[in-house]
């Protein structure tokens, strides 16, 4: 996997998300119950979070001295896809270059060891695969190809 992400002197935090090099979408299955959905979303942004370089801005300090995590400074979009749309959205982000994808599958979260989850992914094929999220940053032109017009979800 080729690093994608920020360079520090790109982070501009006094910017529009809109002015960012890179774009990040997560894309969630319409067929999902709410809570599966959500777990589905946030279990592929920690994915990305990780991977991705300068995505998170830096922390905050409130008016009380609590600090908060720094949460991303470029913008993530939420978008609802139908469940087909899901494996032909990865399998356009794996081979588009500069792009980084993360996927949750319905293994994923079937799985409650992870070793288990592990194994079942080696013996699964791609196309085999039932996709709940889909996370991808990238050029934003490559992103808003590979996503279309999805609507928010």
């Amino acid at each position: 996997m080729s690093t994608i992400g920020f360079a520090p002197d790109e982070i501009d935090t006094a910017s529009p998300t809109r002015s960012a090099r890179l774009k990040w979408v997560v894309v969630v299955s319409t067929a999902l119950p709410a809570g599966r959905a959500a777990n589905a979303a946030i279990c592929v942004a920690a994915a990305t979070a990780k991977e991705v370089d300068g995505l998170l801005g830096p922390a905050a300090v409130d008016a009380d001295g609590s600090t908060h995590p720094g949460l991303p400074w470029a913008g993530c979009s939420v978008l609802a896809g139908e469940p087909a749309a899901l494996a032909t959205i990865r399998a356009k982000a794996e081979a588009s270059d500069g792009v980084f994808v993360a996927a949750m599958t319905e293994l994923g979260q079937s799985t409650r060891v992870y070793d288990e989850w592990l194994a079942g992914m080696a013996e699964s094929h791609a196309g085999d695969l039932e996709y709940y999220a889909v996370s991808v940053v990238g050029p934003k032109n490559r992103v808003d190809k590979i996503v279309g017009r999805l609507p928010l979800l």
